[in-house]
């Protein structure tokens, strides 16, 4: 595998851009090597600027649910760019896009557009702080929502303290008011509340966390801690950024049947263009300014050329609703045919899974929390990741990050990506 260019654009690009990469994760830092330069993308495979093709599993981090570049979403597009690529001021479109999303998933009532995933969550808490008149949150260990300040935050000397900053140019006091609660432990949400009773104004948490590899909430810790927030009038925020459109069309919220009083979006929501949307109860969201005096601003959010793309993206899922149903069958065959691969090779290294997202860890324990996702072996994730890359196989350079599978995958794809697996985890054992 010849990766002579990308090697050469990595130098250049450590020249002019903080660690040659625009998002860190990039880098291969945490799998090693150099980071490979893709030039295009066509359905299920993309192709590197050395030529080399992979099937790959990331696309863009969730939003290709269709795989690259698929005819609809190019054409609407260009469509939209001959009217005019944006003009910072109302279209049309975005009163579609929002009585969509309204329609697809019910506990949103009235949702505003930004641009990222980051400015969805940060909005939303801002919201939450505003409508309750509180100033503190919960967040959970492993999940990440984006990073703004008080998101960048790890748990002090134990779980249950105040938060302290993990990056600097984030300020103590900041971190002050972000509380970490352990994901799946309903027991740790309880003490929060009661040594800070009145003071917190939301519980923020991804209902499948999708950035400590994919961990699915208990239904049960689910009911409680809905029942916490209402009990303790504390805004409820899902952030579906990762999951929103992706597991099914209502969300993780429908999958797991308890609706939250905020969500968050991005992804999807603008089939791969950089978007991001937050709504929820109409009570909350008529706070936001001009309606109300939480000040939410974006001169490009409600993009054309996003909504263009989104709208599309969400009126096919409205209009083909067989497409999870593909999803899930194409997703179940990637997963039973690893489960069987670790079998043969006498390996139980956890392997989860919701509808299209998945990851595998290199841990025999079962993984449904923080302390179980950190005890996979991230080197030898490293190895596995470059062993999948020789065969052809393009996963995330991130142990805790999911992989992805699109309508775009087929039989062939699937086959070869299970015949590399079950090869690569040989070559590493």
């Amino acid at each position: 595998m010849n990766t002579t260019k990308s090697e050469k654009l990595f130098e250049e690009a450590k020249e002019y851009i903080p660690g040659g990469v625009n998002s860190p994760v990039r880098a291969f830092r945490s799998v090693g090597g150099t980071p490979l330069f893709i030039k295009k993308g066509y359905g299920s495979k993309i192709e590197d600027v050395d030529g080399n093709e992979y099937v790959e599993y990331i696309g863009s981090w969730g939003p290709h649910l269709f795989g690259h570049n698929p005819d609809f979403i190019k054409d609407a597009l260009i469509k939209s760019i001959e009217m005019g690529t944006s003009f910072g001021a109302p279209t049309e479109l975005e009163v579609k896009m929002a009585k969509l999303i309204s329609e697809l998933v019910p506990s949103v009532q009235m949702v505003r557009m930004v641009n990222s995933g980051t400015e969805a969550t940060m909005s939303a808490i801002r919201a939450a702080r505003g409508y309750t008149k509180k100033e503190k949150f919960i967040k959970f260990e492993g999940c990440y929502h984006g990073h703004a300040d008080y998101f960048l935050i790890k748990a002090g000397s134990g779980a249950l303290t105040l938060g302290v900053p993990t990056s600097p140019g984030v300020t103590k006091g900041n971190a002050a008011d972000t509380l970490l609660g352990d994901f799946n432990h309903i027991e740790s949400i309880k003490k929060l509340v009661q040594s800070n009773k009145g003071e917190i104004a939301a519980v923020i948490i991804e209902p499948v966390a999708g950035n400590m590899g994919v961990i699915e909430m208990k239904k049960e810790f689910l009911k409680e801690l809905k029942q916490i927030c209402q009990e303790e009038k504390i805004v409820l925020i899902f952030d579906e950024v990762m999951t929103g459109f992706r597991v099914t069309s209502g969300g993780a919220q429908k999958l797991l049947g308890v609706e939250p009083d905020l969500t968050t979006f991005g992804k999807i929501i603008g089939a791969g263009l950089p978007v991001g949307a937050f709504g929820g109860k109409k009570e909350i969201m008529e706070m936001v300014a001009p309606s109300g005096p939480i000040y939410q601003a974006g001169t490009l959010s409600g993009n054309p050329l996003a909504m263009s793309a989104g709208y599309a993206a969400l009126t096919y899922i409205k209009e083909h609703p067989e497409v999870y149903a593909i999803l899930e069958e194409k997703s179940k065959y990637l997963e039973m045919g690893m489960k069987e691969n670790l079998k043969k090779l006498g390996k139980n290294y956890a392997l989860n899974r919701v509808a299209s997202m998945m990851a595998m860890f290199f841990t025999e324990r079962p993984v449904t929390d923080y302390e179980g996702a950190v005890s996979s072996n991230t080197e030898l994730y490293g190895k596995y990741f470059h062993e999948m890359l020789k065969r052809g196989i393009y996963l995330a350079p991130a142990q805790f990050e999911a992989m992805f599978v699109s309508t775009a995958h087929t039989k062939d794809d699937l086959e070869k990506t299970v015949k590399a697996h079950y090869e690569s985890i040989k070559a590493i054992i």
